[in-house]
């Protein structure tokens, strides 16, 4: 089966070739470890505790599991954590928050050897895989050889669940293998079911994300990013955070006159756009310092958080188009008024609970000049906003420890006194 598995990936490979080569090269994708990506690297030395495999796929990912494996690592009877992630900016991200701690690897592509390989060089005792990421290789080699597969903090959104479905024979028999899954929510682990997860095998645990969002007023080294880019301290700002190329010309027009603007495009590739959408900005990656236009780019990866530390009113991209919306728990965390467009279908459970608490505001193309007008203009409005999003962040958090107790729970049958 697995060589079937494999021509099906060859096939698909040659007939997107064209199409594959001229977005790699865009976007430099071609530059990857691909020797990493085909399974090799060192072999690790024999664990002298229970070994698990933490699959992050990117950035946000990788943000996210954190809490998790310090929680993991620093427990009285800690357990050995290997993290692997997929894409460039997800592996370099896991390199510079794990690297000092534990083992980082580069998740492989789903071909057999590839998998196997990587599953004798780690030998893990469990495979946990962040949200989703399942796939028909890795699901088998694991299966085959015992080591119980998890889904933490799983979700999947209603396209993905519509696009599985017209799959379904063939997506079934690899969720049929995951011994459990650790759903958000009741509505993702209903679709987890619908694919084939048996129903006792599927709990609701909740999101790690809340605790992944620390609770602070202030963020460290934010004023400094601040001086080194030009922003005034004494005038508002408005952050714009993971924005779409068709949201920075909307953000230009609907900031009130006075108001700074600072964007954080999403993706690397977007930057150009964006500048060309924000005339006379300062751009944060070559150095410059102040705008006569009040306009801000941060055209760099992982600074969000520092400009997030200095708003006045948080705006979260991708919201206001067709990409279905960005995370806004960490400025929500921050006490920070944050507005989003109506598309956050990617985030829905979220948005509905941030509303329910009074702590979020969903705005749309038409009204986003007048509500950030309102909002700035109204300190107390401001104030409560944050300090309601802080409330439900905080009445929120608990899944990371679930989920500890879940992955010990799975390998006490593999390794007897966990």
């Amino acid at each position: 089966m697995g060589l079937i598995v494999d021509l099906a990936y060859c096939l698909a490979a040659l007939a997107c070739a064209p199409v594959l080569l001229v977005t790699g090269l865009r976007r430099g994708r071609h530059r990857t470890d691909w020797r990493a990506r085909f399974g090799h690297g060192p072999t690790l030395p024999p664990a002298n505790r229970p070994r698990v495999l933490l699959h992050a796929v990117s950035v946000g990912e990788v943000n996210l599991i954190g809490p998790l494996v310090q929680r993991l690592l620093d427990d009285p009877d800690p357990l050995e954590v290997v993290v692997a992630s997929t894409t460039d900016t997800g592996h370099r991200r896991a390199v510079e928050l794990f690297e000092d701690r534990c083992p980082v690897i580069r998740y492989p592509l789903d071909l057999s050897a590839a998998v196997e390989r990587v599953l004798d060089r780690v030998r893990p005792d469990l495979f946990a895989s962040v949200e989703l990421e399942v796939w028909p290789n890795l699901t088998r080699a694991c299966r085959r050889r015992g080591i119980p597969q998890l889904v933490v903090n799983g979700r999947l959104s209603e396209r993905s669940h519509r696009g599985y479905r017209r799959i379904r024979p063939l997506i079934a028999p690899i969720f049929r293998r995951l011994d459990r899954v650790a759903a958000q929510d009741a509505v993702y682990a209903d679709r987890f079911r619908d694919l084939g997860v048996a129903s006792e095998r599927v709990e609701v645990l909740g999101t790690m994300k809340w605790d992944a969002a620390r609770i602070e007023s202030t963020v460290p080294g934010s004023e400094a990013f601040g001086r080194q880019l030009g922003i005034d301290p004494d005038r508002m700002l408005v952050v714009a955070g993971s924005t779409a190329p068709d949201e920075h010309e909307l953000l230009h027009r609907s900031v009130p006159d006075g108001v700074q603007l600072l964007c954080a495009p999403r993706r690397p590739e977007w930057f150009d756009d964006a500048a060309r959408a924000l005339p006379g900005c300062a751009r944060r990656s070559t150095g410059d310092h102040g705008s006569a236009t009040d306009r801000f780019l941060l055209d760099t990866m992982g600074e969000l958080r520092l400009a997030y530390g200095l708003a006045t009113v948080v705006v979260v991209g991708r919201s206001f188009g067709p990409l279905h919306g960005s995370d806004m728990m960490e400025p929500a965390a921050l006490g920070r008024p944050v507005v989003v467009g109506p598309s956050t279908g990617d985030f829905a459970t979220t948005v509905e609970q941030l509303l329910a608490g009074d702590g979020l505001v969903v705005s749309d193309r038409s009204r986003l000049a007048g509500d950030l007008a309102h909002l700035l203009g109204d300190a107390d409005r401001r104030r409560a906003l944050g300090t309601h999003a802080v409330d439900v962040v905080r009445a929120n958090q608990g899944a990371t420890e679930r989920t500890v107790a879940l992955i010990r729970e799975q390998l006490a049958g593999r390794c007897p006194g966990v």
